[in-house]
């Protein structure tokens, strides 16, 4: 194992705790605040904030009669997908690209 290789295993057991709550609710905020020189943590924090501004859109939506309703619950399906997908890759150590928002949290710049 090189030193490249310990330094990036500490640098995601450091920041574990922080990458797994980044994709709750607005509790994504804590590693873009807490861990920002950790790119683990910002990594997931930044993917967690994109899921975050999704279901707050969906959430928009839900003011819309009927079709809005259903809209919503399609949103707030797929946005506990994705936080439990990246909770559990984020858990496992990786670098895991949720499909569509990894694009969007890459634009991201704190």
């Amino acid at each position: 194992m090189t030193h490249k290789d310990n330094t990036e295993d500490k640098e995601i057991k450091d920041a574990k705790v922080f990458a797994v709550i980044g994709y709750w609710v607005f509790l994504c905020i804590l590693p873009l605040i807490l861990k920002k020189d950790n790119k683990f943590a910002l990594y997931h924090g930044k993917q967690g904030l994109v899921l975050f501004i999704f279901l707050v859109f969906g959430f928009m939506f839900n003011i819309l009669p009927f079709l809005g309703n259903i809209l919503y619950k399609i949103i707030l399906f797929v946005y506990l997908l994705f936080s439990l997908w990246g909770t559990v890759q984020a858990l496992s150590g990786k670098y895991a690209r949720i499909p569509f928002v990894s694009e969007i949290a890459e634009k991201i710049s704190l």
